[in-house]
């Protein structure tokens, strides 16, 4: 191990991710940051799973195996094995580009306040790039309102004991979120590296797709959870959900006005009136 460089452990949990994890893997050993472990933790995949993580174990320091529990199960666990002063998430079916880790952990010695980093973000899919997407980063004030940061990013394993570590409960997304919540609330920010340096695929049946279905109810979780702090940042948060709720009374104005609405209520007319008749 190279003395003159602080230990990063990069985490990768995976979950039926055969068509992509060699590739995370990869990305993961291919950084320039050169003191580094991976942890690769299967948190209960199929049979085709784990027979790319059987090839891929000689290339890895440590590949853990468990029944199927969650990912913030999965992060804790790989997290708990890990010697690194620095940890890096990362989801299975995305990757970095090689310079990130080196970068991150320059920003976090040359600033004692940095709780998190995170970058800009290559979003694709499987028919090719979407878009550029850009985390805010910041304060707490940042993050009760939305996530700003991905849930592939870099923080230190001291700071993820001291917030208790993911939440286990938190089986169906929202989780990093909510863990970010506590690593900046007492004064920390999360800081974006301005340059694309993650890549992140979205996938039909993901869990942030899944999560974004049962958004009221993963939200009211973080509400209670951080009833105090929500309530110190009262006014922030109203003034957030009245704007929501003002863009969305908007959308459906204008969807009202769009032609293909009218011609479909000029259908419908006659028939509803034909109904009534016969009630």
């Amino acid at each position: 191990m190279n003395k003159s460089f602080p230990l990063l452990s990069i985490v990768i949990p995976c979950y039926n991710d055969a068509q992509y994890i060699e590739q995370s893997v990869l990305s993961a050993l291919n950084q320039t940051y050169p003191c580094k472990e991976v942890i690769v933790v299967d948190d209960g995949s199929n049979a085709e799973t784990k027979t790319i993580l059987k090839k891929l174990q000689p290339k890895i320091t440590k590949l853990i195996t468990q029944e199927n529990q969650g990912q913030s199960t999965a992060r804790n666990n790989g997290i708990s094995y890990a010697k690194g002063e620095y940890i890096l998430n990362l989801d299975s079916d995305d990757f970095f580009e090689i310079t990130f880790c080196e970068k991150a952990i320059h920003k976090f010695e040359e600033d004692e306040e940095i709780a998190i980093v995170t970058c800009n973000v290559n979003r694709f899919n499987k028919s090719g790039p979407i878009d550029i997407f850009y985390p805010d980063g910041g304060l707490i004030n940042n993050f009760l309102l939305t996530n700003c940061a991905m849930g592939s990013a870099m923080f230190k394993k001291s700071d993820w004991q001291a917030a208790s570590r993911y939440d286990e409960n938190m089986r169906k997304g929202f989780e990093d979120w909510e863990f970010y919540i506590r690593l900046v609330k007492k004064g920390k920010t999360a800081y974006v590296i301005p340059e694309l340096l993650f890549n992140y695929r979205l996938k039909e049946n993901s869990t942030t797709t899944k999560a974004n279905k049962i958004k009221w109810e993963l939200l009211e979780y973080i509400y209670i959870k951080h009833r105090e702090l929500y309530i110190t940042h009262f006014d922030l948060l109203i003034k957030h959900l009245l704007s929501k709720i003002d863009r969305e009374e908007k959308e459906k104005i204008k969807n009202t006005e769009r032609i293909e609405f009218r011609i479909g209520k000029a259908v419908l007319k006659p028939i509803r009136w034909i109904k009534a008749i016969f009630k």
